[in-house]
């Protein structure tokens, strides 16, 4: 009998980063602890990366490639399955050019580099992100206003700590993770909160700010506001480094004071004041938000009002504040994803044209378009899909125009872990390898200074991690790739001197941190200075200065609706279990959440007599769900938040009960409620009804 070997990787159950050690015996890994000596996670682990063997291991995991034949799955070969989605693309290039395929995938699972090579070298304009709405929206946001991505500095020990719509404890976002908040937490900085729910954070607070759900940029200009009335701001920063203060300023003035602030946000002047002080006054200071601020039409000037706040307080690229991290001398995710490949005649067939311009100079589309497309055949047919590690039949809002437009498609390929409801929408299936099956350098997108090695820990099946599925497909269309995965690794490694086998035994690379770059060179952007107003947005005919735009579905610009759906939905709250639609059929995991829970205040539950427990139907002008009751007094009796992500694996037909509990049956996708620039989606605010089921 073998040993019990203990090989160091890296997790991506989450959004990944966080060292582990995993446990192997007899070839296969019986357990996973996390890797006190990782300079991101420091030894902890989530929820999620501890059941990871629930899921490698969970028998209803597919091993094999499969094949949909007259409506039943049957195995395939690797061979097989790759000639088959090849001899579908070609056909529809032939017929529709390679516009006419969609090449999509979720949040991710690090294999962005390859994902976007793959599509570019295909010849389709048409890349399907999350990016919209998450990460990538304030990616590019912060691209046009200080150029780059600022971070909070969690090692240079802020003083004070704003914690905007987001809760690293239970997800460890992107460069995050949940450890690095709580050192400095328990250093003693100051927290202030900023979520219109009442949970762990909020109850350790120095200030919590109880706002209404969407209006996160109002809140920012309320921020301003008094930081501008009181000269709470760095007076040398201001006049040497910010293009357009005193524009800002006007528009402030006029547009923000705290009365109007406070009616559209909810939260009291002098709470707003006390908030404003605390940050701008106590040095350093980091904000550190979360994707609820990026899901609404203010995306964009939301988080162009964050950067303006860091900076006009001296807290950008400053020790304890929001800074840009160096990375290592790798090559980067853009070079490797051969974008210039793509012809300018092709880019000008991106299905929404300039529409979000934005979101086309970050090279993807909205999913919208996406659909529209697909049902419509205009502006030309979209025939063929290739989805990779996301589910939008739940994920995505307007659920039933997305199951619809992807059952249209003459061919969809999927990879995945699961018959997920999306996956069995599918012609063939793609079995991909979970982050214990993959070698690669991990985390090279992200803004935290660092890249990590994921090596490869065993063989399930026969599963593909994505990277080579990618590569693989590539090579049968004719695209040049390198022979292996690890080939390809070294290439990205190549400006370091090192190759992965070195790489792998280092096991992270960490670039040099140097604050306030920007005295030396200035930011990187058309006027070397932080814009609050936008030359690039001027250029664009868009509003250089940024706002708060009301919400297109709320009791304020939608009085007559709110008559029937007197509520506001405030969807998407997260759970330390579920990484959006994921892992609901882990058994640890789901024995912890078995049900979706949506929470109403006792006052609200008690008015259509819902008791604690009762089942719910949650209704909004576009369908309803059901989710079960949690009564809690730390909402607005006026809010009603639910979780989303929620199908159920244990419906063993080919729906999976995906319209049972599927919050984004509810939410709106139009054009008219989207961020006007990124095309981001109104996913987490909408109206609503509640009733009690009658049969519980």
């Amino acid at each position: 009998m073998d040993e019990v070997k203990k090989i160091k990787t890296v997790c991506r159950s989450c959004h990944g980063g966080c060292g582990v050690i995993a446990h192997v015996k007899d070839g296969r890994v019986i357990k996973v602890e996390g890797d006190p000596e990782s300079p991101i996670s420091h030894g902890t682990m989530c929820s999620k990366g501890l059941a990871i063997t629930q899921l490698a291991y969970h028998p209803d995991r597919v091993l094999y490639p499969m094949k949909k034949t007259r409506g039943t799955w049957q195995r395939i070969s690797w061979d097989d399955a790759l000639d088959f989605c090849t001899e579908k693309f070609n056909d529809v290039i032939k017929k529709y050019g390679p516009e006419g395929i969609i090449v999509g995938q979720g949040t991710g699972r690090d294999f962005e580099s390859h994902f976007s090579r793959f599509g570019n070298l295909l010849g389709t304009p048409n890349i399907l992100t999350a990016g919209h709405m998450c990460y990538l929206s304030r990616i590019g946001a912060t691209l046009t206003t200080c150029g780059r991505h600022p971070a909070i500095d969690y090692a240079g020990n802020p003083k004070c700590i704003v914690m905007w719509a987001c809760n690293p404890l239970w997800t460890n976002p992107d460069e995050y993770k949940g450890v690095s908040f709580w050192r400095a937490y328990e250093k003693g900085a100051k927290l202030i909160v900023i979520d219109p729910r009442k949970g762990f954070l909020a109850n350790r607070a120095d200030l919590w700010l109880q706002l209404r759900p969407g209006t996160d940029a109002a809140m920012a200009m309320g921020f301003f506001s008094v930081i501008i009335e009181e000269e709470l701001y760095d007076r040398e920063f201001v006049e040497e480094y910010i293009h357009g203060w005193d524009e800002f300023v006007q528009r402030v003035k006029s547009d923000y004071s705290l009365e109007r602030v406070e009616d559209i946000t909810w939260v009291k002047q002098d709470l707003i004041r006390k908030a404003a002080r605390m940050y701008a006054g106590t040095k350093p200071a980091g904000i550190h938000w979360g994707v609820p601020t990026e899901q609404t039409p203010n995306c964009t000037d939301f988080t162009r009002i964050a950067v303006g706040l860091m900076a006009a307080t001296g807290n950008l690229d400053a020790p304890g504040g929001n800074v840009f991290h160096e990375p290592p001398p790798v090559r980067k995710v853009a070079e490797f994803s051969a974008h210039t490949s793509l012809s300018e005649e092709q880019k000008k067939k991106r299905l929404g044209g300039d529409k979000y311009k934005l979101a086309a100079r970050m090279t993807f589309i909205t999913p919208k378009c996406a659909w529209d497309a697909i049902l419509t055949e205009k502006p030309y047919p979209v025939k063929a899909g290739y989805l990779v590690g996301t589910n939008p039949v739940i994920t995505r809002a307007n659920a039933r125009e997305v199951y619809d437009a992807l059952k249209k498609l003459d061919f969809l390929a999927v990879s995945d872990f699961f018959m997920t409801p999306t996956a069995e929408l599918a012609d063939v299936f793609l079995p991909a390898g979970t982050w214990l099956e993959q070698n690669h350098m991990a985390d090279n997108w992200k803004f935290h200074g660092y890249v990590l090695a994921r090596q490869k820990v065993v063989q399930i099946g026969e599963c593909w991690q994505d990277h080579k599925i990618f590569m693989e497909l590539g090579k049968r269309m004719g695209q040049k790739w390198w022979d292996t995965v690890e080939d390809a690794l070294d290439w990205l490694l190549e400006p370091t001197g090192l190759n992965w086998e070195e790489f792998k035994e280092k096991g992270y690379l960490k670039g040099d941190m140097k604050y306030y770059k920007y005295r030396e060179k200035g930011f990187s952007t058309p006027t070397r200075k932080v814009e609050l107003y936008s030359t690039i947005f001027e250029k664009w005919g868009v509003d250089p200065l940024p706002k708060y735009t009301e919400l297109p579905e709320s009791p304020v610009s939608r009085p007559d609706l709110a008559e029937e759906f007197p509520y506001i939905l405030n969807s998407g709250f997260r759970t330390p279990t579920f990484f959006h639609s994921a892992n609901r059929m882990i058994p640890w995991l789901r024995e912890i959440r078995p049900d979706p829970i949506v929470e109403i205040h006792p006052q609200t539950a008690q008015k259509h007599n819902i008791e604690e427990g009762d089942w719910v139907w949650i209704a909004s002008p576009r369908g309803r769900v059901k989710e079960r009751a949690r009564l809690n007094d730390g909402i607005d009796p006026r809010v009603i938040v639910a979780e989303h992500g929620w199908w159920y694996p244990e419906i063993r037909d080919q729906e999976h009960g995906w319209d049972i509990s599927n919050i984004n049956i509810l939410t709106d996708n139009s054009h008219e409620s989207m961020d006007p620039v990124m095309g981001a989606t109104s996913l987490r605010v909408l109206l609503c009804s509640i009733s009690r089921c009658e049969k519980q």
